[in-house]
Protein backbone atom coordinates (compact mmCIF):
# COMPACT_ATOMS: atom_id res chain seq x y z
CA UNK A 1 0.00 0.00 0.00
CA UNK A 2 1.32 3.55 -0.76
CA UNK A 3 2.21 5.21 1.81
CA UNK A 4 2.92 9.42 2.50
CA UNK A 5 6.13 8.60 3.38
CA UNK A 6 6.56 7.01 0.04
CA UNK A 7 4.99 10.35 -1.64
CA UNK A 8 7.04 12.79 0.34
CA UNK A 9 10.22 10.63 -0.56
CA UNK A 10 9.35 10.97 -4.71
CA UNK A 11 7.42 14.16 -4.93
CA UNK A 12 7.83 16.05 -1.77
CA UNK A 13 6.04 18.51 0.35
CA UNK A 14 2.52 18.14 -0.31
CA UNK A 15 2.31 22.43 -0.25
CA UNK A 16 4.62 22.29 -3.38
CA UNK A 17 1.48 20.58 -5.41
CA UNK A 18 4.12 19.17 -7.75
CA UNK A 19 2.65 16.43 -10.63
CA UNK A 20 -0.40 17.77 -10.03
CA UNK A 21 -2.82 18.75 -13.32
CA UNK A 22 -6.26 19.41 -14.09
CA UNK A 23 -7.33 16.94 -15.72
CA UNK A 24 -10.56 17.19 -18.04
CA UNK A 25 -12.55 14.23 -18.18
CA UNK A 26 -12.80 12.81 -21.00
CA UNK A 27 -16.46 12.06 -22.87
CA UNK A 28 -15.99 8.70 -23.57
CA UNK A 29 -15.25 8.08 -19.45
CA UNK A 30 -17.45 10.67 -18.32
CA UNK A 31 -21.58 10.08 -16.35
CA UNK A 32 -23.39 12.43 -14.40
CA UNK A 33 -21.68 11.72 -11.28
CA UNK A 34 -18.13 13.35 -12.57
CA UNK A 35 -17.32 16.68 -12.38
CA UNK A 36 -15.98 17.63 -16.02
CA UNK A 37 -12.40 18.36 -14.22
CA UNK A 38 -10.21 16.73 -11.66
CA UNK A 39 -7.44 18.86 -10.21
CA UNK A 40 -4.86 15.48 -9.33
CA UNK A 41 -1.66 13.86 -9.45
CA UNK A 42 -0.88 12.97 -12.97
CA UNK A 43 0.12 9.40 -11.43
CA UNK A 44 -4.12 9.73 -10.95
CA UNK A 45 -5.13 10.22 -14.56
CA UNK A 46 -4.59 6.77 -16.33
CA UNK A 47 -5.84 5.06 -12.83
CA UNK A 48 -9.14 7.24 -13.08
CA UNK A 49 -9.22 6.93 -16.64
CA UNK A 50 -9.37 3.10 -16.61
CA UNK A 51 -11.92 3.13 -13.53
CA UNK A 52 -14.46 5.32 -14.92
CA UNK A 53 -14.32 3.06 -18.06
CA UNK A 54 -15.08 0.04 -16.21
CA UNK A 55 -17.56 1.78 -14.50
CA UNK A 56 -19.66 2.68 -17.84
CA UNK A 57 -18.45 -1.02 -19.69
CA UNK A 58 -19.98 -2.31 -16.34
CA UNK A 59 -23.11 0.01 -16.55
CA UNK A 60 -22.59 0.97 -12.94
CA UNK A 61 -23.01 4.62 -13.68
CA UNK A 62 -25.98 4.86 -11.31
CA UNK A 63 -24.08 3.42 -8.53
CA UNK A 64 -21.65 6.65 -7.70
CA UNK A 65 -24.19 8.83 -6.39
CA UNK A 66 -21.68 11.58 -5.35
CA UNK A 67 -17.86 12.66 -6.60
CA UNK A 68 -16.53 14.04 -2.81
CA UNK A 69 -13.11 14.99 -3.71
CA UNK A 70 -9.44 14.35 -4.50
CA UNK A 71 -6.84 16.80 -3.82
CA UNK A 72 -7.03 18.42 -0.04
CA UNK A 73 -3.70 18.88 1.86
CA UNK A 74 -4.75 17.78 5.12
CA UNK A 75 -3.42 14.69 8.21
CA UNK A 76 -4.77 11.80 8.16
CA UNK A 77 -7.93 11.09 10.47
CA UNK A 78 -6.28 10.92 14.08
CA UNK A 79 -2.92 10.55 12.81
CA UNK A 80 0.17 12.94 12.27
CA UNK A 81 0.83 11.86 8.62
CA UNK A 82 -0.58 13.40 5.74
CA UNK A 83 -3.31 11.83 3.60
CA UNK A 84 -2.66 10.82 0.57
CA UNK A 85 -5.27 13.38 -1.11
CA UNK A 86 -2.34 15.84 -0.30
CA UNK A 87 -0.66 14.70 -3.26
CA UNK A 88 -3.63 13.96 -5.26
CA UNK A 89 -3.64 10.55 -5.05
CA UNK A 90 -6.61 9.83 -3.55
CA UNK A 91 -10.45 10.32 -4.42
CA UNK A 92 -13.58 9.63 -1.95
CA UNK A 93 -16.83 8.94 -3.90
CA UNK A 94 -20.65 8.26 -2.29
CA UNK A 95 -19.47 9.66 0.83
CA UNK A 96 -22.54 10.12 2.79
CA UNK A 97 -23.41 6.64 2.34
CA UNK A 98 -19.52 5.31 3.38
CA UNK A 99 -18.62 7.20 6.13
CA UNK A 100 -15.55 6.86 8.09
CA UNK A 101 -15.11 4.12 10.34
CA UNK A 102 -18.64 2.75 9.23
CA UNK A 103 -19.08 -0.62 7.75
CA UNK A 104 -19.08 0.11 3.65
CA UNK A 105 -22.12 0.11 1.22
CA UNK A 106 -20.72 0.48 -2.10
CA UNK A 107 -21.60 -3.06 -4.22
CA UNK A 108 -18.43 -5.46 -4.73
CA UNK A 109 -18.98 -4.73 -8.52
CA UNK A 110 -18.43 -0.59 -7.87
CA UNK A 111 -15.57 -1.92 -5.88
CA UNK A 112 -13.44 -3.46 -8.42
CA UNK A 113 -13.89 -1.26 -11.07
CA UNK A 114 -11.47 0.88 -9.18
CA UNK A 115 -9.26 -2.25 -7.76
CA UNK A 116 -9.03 -3.61 -11.59
CA UNK A 117 -7.77 -0.06 -12.53
CA UNK A 118 -4.96 -0.61 -9.80
CA UNK A 119 -6.02 1.50 -6.61
CA UNK A 120 -7.02 0.46 -3.07
CA UNK A 121 -9.92 0.90 -1.38
CA UNK A 122 -10.33 2.18 2.72
CA UNK A 123 -13.21 0.26 2.73
CA UNK A 124 -11.08 -3.18 3.39
CA UNK A 125 -8.75 -1.31 6.04
CA UNK A 126 -9.29 -2.58 9.67
CA UNK A 127 -11.24 0.86 10.36
CA UNK A 128 -13.03 1.27 7.24
CA UNK A 129 -12.67 3.90 5.07
CA UNK A 130 -15.41 3.14 2.43
CA UNK A 131 -15.68 6.26 0.16
CA UNK A 132 -12.09 6.06 -0.07
CA UNK A 133 -9.86 4.95 -2.93
CA UNK A 134 -5.99 5.49 -3.44
CA UNK A 135 -3.08 4.84 -5.89
CA UNK A 136 -1.45 1.51 -5.29
CA UNK A 137 1.81 2.97 -6.06
CA UNK A 138 3.64 5.53 -7.95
Amino acid sequence: MLTSAQCLKVIGPPELERDMVVWMVPVEVAFNALPKKIYCNKRMVPLLSKAFENIRRRGLEDQVKTWDGCFNIRKKRGATSSSLHSWGLAIDINAAWNQFGKTPTMSKELVACFTDAGMDWGGAWSTPDGMHFQARAL
